[in-house]
């Protein structure tokens, strides 16, 4: 299932992308407009500016903006910044391989066949989708 943390990014995302400036825009009023807690929203940017998707602007006139285009951010990068790897079992993580404990052999395991299957689709919708692909026009 999809994070809160995940899902709130990408809205984040989408409010600064269809905006016609990019001008630095207050937590209050992303929070306000999509329904998210201020002090959770605050911790979601912090890390998306860490990553290098948006910028702040401090004192009057500040907020958040985007860094790059919303067609240059991928789906699959906002998801692993925020919710860490896109395979749900860590024996078919691409980024974050573990094997599984209860696996002795991933070669006849019925599970790790069906889940190389969702991580790949998976992975091919969230790597061909951007922020600009999923904005909503009013």
């Amino acid at each position: 299932m999809l994070s809160r943390k995940t899902k709130y990014g990408l809205k984040a995302l989408t409010f600064l992308a269809k905006r016609e400036e990019n001008e630095p825009v207050p937590i209050s009023v992303i929070a306000e407009s999509e329904n998210i807690s201020q002090k959770f929203l605050e911790s979601i940017l912090l890390s998306m500016r860490k990553a290098g998707f948006l910028g702040s602007k401090k004192g009057k006139g500040g907020g958040y903006y985007l860094l790059k285009e919303a067609g240059q951010i991928k789906v699959s990068e906002v998801y692993r910044i925020l919710e860490g790897p896109i395979a749900l079992v860590p024996c078919v993580s691409l980024n974050f391989y573990e094997p599984c404990d209860d696996c002795p052999d991933e070669a006849f395991c019925s599970v790790h066949k069906l889940m190389i299957q969702v991580r790949d689709n998976t992975l091919d919708i969230f790597e061909n989708t951007t922020i600009e692909d999923i904005i909503i026009k009013a």
